[in-house]
Protein backbone atom coordinates (compact mmCIF):
# COMPACT_ATOMS: atom_id res chain seq x y z
CA UNK A 1 0.00 0.00 0.00
CA UNK A 2 1.56 3.20 -1.23
CA UNK A 3 0.96 6.28 1.35
CA UNK A 4 0.68 9.72 -0.34
CA UNK A 5 3.20 12.14 -0.67
CA UNK A 6 2.85 15.12 1.49
CA UNK A 7 2.08 17.63 -0.71
CA UNK A 8 3.33 19.99 1.30
CA UNK A 9 7.36 18.97 0.74
CA UNK A 10 8.56 19.72 -2.03
CA UNK A 11 11.35 17.77 -3.89
CA UNK A 12 13.72 21.29 -3.39
CA UNK A 13 12.95 20.50 0.45
CA UNK A 14 13.66 17.15 0.32
CA UNK A 15 17.12 17.39 -1.59
CA UNK A 16 18.29 19.85 0.86
CA UNK A 17 16.86 17.65 3.70
CA UNK A 18 18.94 14.78 2.38
CA UNK A 19 22.42 16.82 2.23
CA UNK A 20 21.67 18.51 5.52
CA UNK A 21 21.64 14.89 7.12
CA UNK A 22 24.67 13.42 5.22
CA UNK A 23 26.53 16.44 6.42
CA UNK A 24 25.27 15.57 10.14
CA UNK A 25 26.50 12.44 9.70
CA UNK A 26 29.99 13.31 8.09
CA UNK A 27 29.99 14.92 11.28
CA UNK A 28 29.45 12.63 13.82
CA UNK A 29 31.94 10.17 11.97
CA UNK A 30 34.70 12.77 12.40
CA UNK A 31 37.32 13.13 15.57
CA UNK A 32 38.83 15.25 17.00
CA UNK A 33 41.99 17.34 16.18
CA UNK A 34 44.51 16.24 18.11
CA UNK A 35 45.73 18.62 20.63
CA UNK A 36 48.96 19.72 22.18
CA UNK A 37 49.11 17.44 25.44
CA UNK A 38 50.23 18.76 29.06
CA UNK A 39 52.50 17.00 30.74
CA UNK A 40 51.61 14.53 33.44
CA UNK A 41 52.35 15.22 37.10
CA UNK A 42 54.50 12.62 37.79
CA UNK A 43 56.62 13.68 35.44
CA UNK A 44 56.61 17.21 36.72
CA UNK A 45 57.43 15.35 40.18
CA UNK A 46 60.19 13.71 38.93
CA UNK A 47 61.70 17.25 37.31
CA UNK A 48 61.33 18.72 40.54
CA UNK A 49 63.45 16.26 42.19
CA UNK A 50 66.07 16.08 39.87
CA UNK A 51 66.52 19.69 39.85
CA UNK A 52 66.48 19.53 43.90
CA UNK A 53 68.94 16.88 43.93
CA UNK A 54 71.39 19.01 41.62
CA UNK A 55 71.06 22.34 43.78
CA UNK A 56 71.71 20.47 46.88
CA UNK A 57 74.61 19.08 45.55
CA UNK A 58 75.83 22.30 44.24
CA UNK A 59 74.93 24.21 47.50
CA UNK A 60 77.37 21.21 49.04
CA UNK A 61 80.09 21.59 46.68
CA UNK A 62 80.23 25.20 47.37
CA UNK A 63 80.09 24.88 51.12
CA UNK A 64 82.79 22.03 50.74
CA UNK A 65 84.92 24.74 48.74
CA UNK A 66 84.47 27.92 51.52
CA UNK A 67 85.04 25.15 53.97
CA UNK A 68 88.74 24.41 52.54
CA UNK A 69 89.47 27.55 51.61
CA UNK A 70 88.98 28.72 55.74
CA UNK A 71 91.10 26.15 56.58
CA UNK A 72 93.64 27.11 54.51
CA UNK A 73 93.58 30.58 55.24
CA UNK A 74 93.82 29.67 58.74
CA UNK A 75 96.76 27.47 58.03
CA UNK A 76 98.11 30.47 55.63
CA UNK A 77 97.74 32.85 58.62
CA UNK A 78 99.52 30.74 60.95
CA UNK A 79 102.69 30.01 58.77
CA UNK A 80 102.85 33.63 58.17
CA UNK A 81 103.02 34.16 61.95
CA UNK A 82 105.38 31.19 63.08
CA UNK A 83 108.04 31.46 59.91
CA UNK A 84 107.71 35.13 58.89
CA UNK A 85 110.77 36.10 60.48
CA UNK A 86 112.67 32.94 59.28
CA UNK A 87 115.31 34.97 56.57
CA UNK A 88 115.28 37.68 59.77
CA UNK A 89 116.34 35.12 62.60
CA UNK A 90 118.46 33.17 59.96
CA UNK A 91 120.41 36.72 59.85
CA UNK A 92 120.63 36.88 63.67
CA UNK A 93 122.56 33.57 64.44
CA UNK A 94 125.44 35.20 63.33
CA UNK A 95 125.34 37.34 66.49
CA UNK A 96 124.08 34.61 68.79
CA UNK A 97 127.82 32.55 67.33
CA UNK A 98 129.62 35.59 68.22
CA UNK A 99 128.35 35.77 71.92
CA UNK A 100 129.19 32.36 71.94
CA UNK A 101 132.31 32.09 70.45
CA UNK A 102 134.08 35.52 72.86
CA UNK A 103 132.49 33.49 75.47
CA UNK A 104 134.00 30.33 74.91
CA UNK A 105 137.59 32.13 74.13
CA UNK A 106 137.63 32.78 78.23
CA UNK A 107 139.20 30.39 80.14
CA UNK A 108 138.21 28.90 83.64
CA UNK A 109 142.16 30.27 84.40
CA UNK A 110 141.04 33.74 82.58
CA UNK A 111 137.64 34.05 84.50
CA UNK A 112 139.68 33.01 88.00
CA UNK A 113 142.49 35.70 87.44
CA UNK A 114 139.80 38.41 85.81
CA UNK A 115 139.90 41.59 87.74
CA UNK A 116 136.08 43.10 88.87
CA UNK A 117 136.38 44.91 85.17
CA UNK A 118 136.70 41.93 83.24
CA UNK A 119 134.73 39.83 85.29
CA UNK A 120 131.53 42.44 84.99
CA UNK A 121 132.38 42.32 81.10
CA UNK A 122 132.30 38.87 81.00
CA UNK A 123 128.93 38.76 82.85
CA UNK A 124 127.22 41.17 80.54
CA UNK A 125 128.22 39.02 77.81
CA UNK A 126 126.58 36.13 78.73
CA UNK A 127 123.17 38.23 79.62
CA UNK A 128 123.14 40.04 76.23
CA UNK A 129 124.04 35.80 75.03
CA UNK A 130 120.55 34.62 77.53
CA UNK A 131 118.68 37.82 76.71
CA UNK A 132 118.84 37.12 72.82
CA UNK A 133 118.50 33.74 73.13
CA UNK A 134 115.04 34.11 74.91
CA UNK A 135 114.36 36.59 72.04
CA UNK A 136 114.94 34.38 69.43
CA UNK A 137 112.40 31.73 71.44
CA UNK A 138 109.49 33.95 71.84
CA UNK A 139 109.87 33.79 67.86
CA UNK A 140 109.69 29.89 67.64
CA UNK A 141 113.32 29.92 67.50
CA UNK A 142 115.10 27.46 69.24
CA UNK A 143 118.84 25.94 69.59
CA UNK A 144 119.12 22.62 68.12
CA UNK A 145 121.04 19.96 70.90
CA UNK A 146 122.06 16.94 68.85
CA UNK A 147 124.81 15.46 71.13
CA UNK A 148 124.48 12.16 71.54
CA UNK A 149 121.34 11.81 69.66
CA UNK A 150 120.81 9.85 66.34
CA UNK A 151 121.91 11.26 63.51
CA UNK A 152 118.98 13.44 61.65
CA UNK A 153 119.55 14.35 58.20
CA UNK A 154 116.54 16.97 58.37
CA UNK A 155 118.24 18.78 61.44
CA UNK A 156 122.06 18.07 61.20
CA UNK A 157 125.01 17.91 58.72
CA UNK A 158 127.50 15.84 59.20
CA UNK A 159 131.13 16.67 58.70
CA UNK A 160 133.27 14.40 59.63
CA UNK A 161 133.07 10.70 60.84
CA UNK A 162 134.90 9.45 64.02
CA UNK A 163 135.31 5.54 64.98
CA UNK A 164 134.04 5.30 68.30
CA UNK A 165 132.52 1.57 68.86
CA UNK A 166 131.68 2.10 72.39
CA UNK A 167 128.23 4.66 71.01
CA UNK A 168 125.58 3.39 68.32
CA UNK A 169 126.76 3.75 64.70
CA UNK A 170 125.81 7.32 63.62
CA UNK A 171 125.62 9.01 66.64
CA UNK A 172 126.11 12.30 67.15
CA UNK A 173 129.69 12.57 69.06
CA UNK A 174 130.63 16.32 68.38
CA UNK A 175 129.11 18.98 67.30
CA UNK A 176 130.65 21.84 65.35
CA UNK A 177 128.35 24.64 64.88
CA UNK A 178 125.23 24.85 66.64
CA UNK A 179 122.27 24.63 64.99
CA UNK A 180 118.52 25.72 65.14
CA UNK A 181 114.92 25.22 64.01
CA UNK A 182 111.92 27.48 64.08
CA UNK A 183 108.73 25.90 64.52
CA UNK A 184 108.97 22.13 63.02
CA UNK A 185 111.20 23.41 60.34
CA UNK A 186 115.41 23.33 60.63
CA UNK A 187 116.79 26.66 60.50
CA UNK A 188 120.19 26.02 60.20
CA UNK A 189 121.52 22.61 60.73
CA UNK A 190 123.99 21.49 63.50
CA UNK A 191 127.09 20.68 62.03
CA UNK A 192 128.28 17.80 63.89
CA UNK A 193 130.94 14.53 63.79
CA UNK A 194 128.81 10.98 63.30
CA UNK A 195 130.65 7.92 65.18
CA UNK A 196 131.46 5.23 63.22
CA UNK A 197 132.13 1.70 63.62
CA UNK A 198 129.60 0.80 66.65
CA UNK A 199 126.54 -0.93 67.28
CA UNK A 200 123.81 -0.48 65.04
CA UNK A 201 121.32 2.24 66.24
CA UNK A 202 118.09 1.32 67.21
CA UNK A 203 115.17 3.28 65.66
CA UNK A 204 113.28 5.18 68.70
CA UNK A 205 109.57 3.75 69.06
CA UNK A 206 107.00 6.09 67.58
Amino acid sequence: MQYPKDPATSPADQTQAGAEGAHETSLAGETPQSTVSEPEPFTELENLYTENAGLKERVLRTLADMENMRRRTEREVADAKTYGVTSFAREMLTLADNLRRALEAVTPETRAAADPVLASFIEGVELTERAFLSSLARQGVKKVEPQGQRFDPNMHEALFEAPDPSVPNGTVVQVVETGYSIGDRCLRPAKVGVSRGGPKAVAPEK
